[in-house]
């Protein structure tokens, strides 16, 4: 079975599910979203941020596949692309991080690590970006999948609280640079997703 995880790109978008595609929650602020969903084009609005922060910071996310079949995704980027950040109670995310924004897997590869090295992939990424750490909204009162994390699943793969609240507390993953960790991640990916596309190193804003 042939696992691999590849940037996310305008081209390889539409492998996303529907309602992911034009999902618009962290993107927009919620005036602007709430104006692209009446106005039926969140689609539009997706691509459209998609392609920005390409352009100006770099890949915003990856995709799963499985025997060439998208089973899974993550999007992340740094605060001042995520709008919708702001609204949070335990906001604002530390200037040093990244924010891991949302991510799914299809129900039938739940529960085989993929979730875990969904999170290791980002973290490799953001480490050669120069950025400290990866900081989540999670969801204390998760029930079922929806645009925030559920926050015992971020605290299941290393995250840890840093502002505590009874439904969004705030989690941040220290990214320490250890020669170890780095390998750890390294063998996890060889093991589980096989060959990773590689990306040059960018530099943070």
């Amino acid at each position: 079975m042939g696992r691999q995880l590849v940037p996310l790109t305008l081209d390889n978008l539409p492998d996303l599910p529907k309602r992911c595609r034009e999902c618009v929650f962290w993107e927009l602020d919620p005036v602007n979203g709430e104006a692209a969903i009446k106005g039926g084009r969140p689609d539009l609005e997706k691509e459209s941020w998609i392609s920005g922060v390409l352009l100006e910071w770099g890949s915003c996310g990856r995709v799963v596949y499985v025997d060439d079949v998208a089973v899974g995704f993550v999007l992340y980027a740094p605060p001042a692309y995520v709008p919708r950040s702001v609204n949070f109670p335990t906001s604002p995310v530390s200037p040093d991080a990244v924010q891991l924004m949302t991510a799914w897997l299809m129900p039938g590869y739940q529960g085989q690590g993929l979730g875990r090295v969904i999170v290791q992939t980002v973290a490799k990424d953001v480490l050669r970006r120069g950025f400290k750490a990866i900081e989540a909204f999670g969801d204390a009162r998760w029930k079922e999948p929806g645009c925030l994390l559920p926050a015992d699943h971020l605290l299941a793969v290393g995250f840890k609280t840093v502002r505590p609240h009874f439904a969004y507390p705030r989690l941040r993953l220290e990214l320490r640079s250890t020669v170890s960790w780095k390998q750890d991640v390294e063998r996890a990916l060889d093991q589980l997703l096989g060959a990773v596309q590689k990306e040059p190193a960018l530099r943070p804003l």
